[in-house]
């Protein structure tokens, strides 16, 4: 295991890492597909696919769909899931804290989600954690995980040698994505994953929570 001086750059997938939104995703996903009268899917077809692009996420699940049925089924579930009848999901236990404490140790903080642009910058404010990162990309910004670009962007732009930088996700997805970058990788237990599939997939140990990260780090 590395050290605590090995790292300047911690990069955080978004859902199911940070936040616990998995069960929101799931049931936004599957009220879309009612609407638009697909064939039903089951929840863990479905949140296998979490940490994907939506659109390559519900291209999997239908890749029969016309583009135009499928910009319905992503209107859909849009609407659904920023609906205001509907509570936010809640960051896990401990996030906010940690994300503080690694600020105060000097680490650089970013995100690499497959969420949309306009859906990060909707789960930060409503989370408050719009100042704690230096930057972030979106699947529909730059490619969808577990392409590296994402990664490779974030490098770039903060002048970050790939070994200097962590990537914390929930999938194998993001293993998958932050292997190809060169980009160590650490996953958590919290999201849809298990952890035999993490090992697989390259990550370096599998967390409970983010909140287990800076004792990871000092190790």
């Amino acid at each position: 295991m590395s050290t605590v001086d090995s790292y300047e750059l911690l990069i955080f997938d978004w859902d199911g890492t940070l936040m616990d939104s998995a069960s929101h995703i799931v049931a936004s996903a599957t009220h879309a597909i009612e609407m638009m009268g697909l064939p039903a899917r089951a929840p863990k077809q479905i949140s296998e696919l979490i940490g994907l692009g939506l659109r390559d996420a519900f291209c999997s699940l239908y890749p029969e769909l016309t583009p135009t049925e499928m910009d319905g089924l992503l209107r859909e579930y849009g609407q659904r899931f920023s609906g205001v009848t509907h509570e936010p999901a809640s960051l896990f236990e401990g996030v906010q804290e940690t994300l503080e404490h690694l600020r105060q140790e000097g680490y650089a903080l970013a995100i690499a989600t497959g969420k949309s642009r306009r859906g990060l910058d909707r789960a930060l404010r409503e989370s408050g954690l719009q100042d704690y990162f230096a930057i972030s990309r979106c699947a529909d910004e730059s490619a969808n995980k577990p392409d590296p670009r994402m990664l490779h962007d974030i490098l770039l732009r903060t002048a970050t040698e790939p070994g200097r930088a962590l990537m914390i996700g929930d999938t194998e997805f993001d293993m998958v994505m932050a292997g190809t970058a060169e980009v160590p990788a650490l996953a958590v237990g919290c999201g849809v994953h298990d952890h035999d599939r993490l090992h697989r997939s390259g990550a370096l140990a599998v967390l409970d929570s983010v909140a287990d990260l800076p004792l990871w780090l000092a190790q």
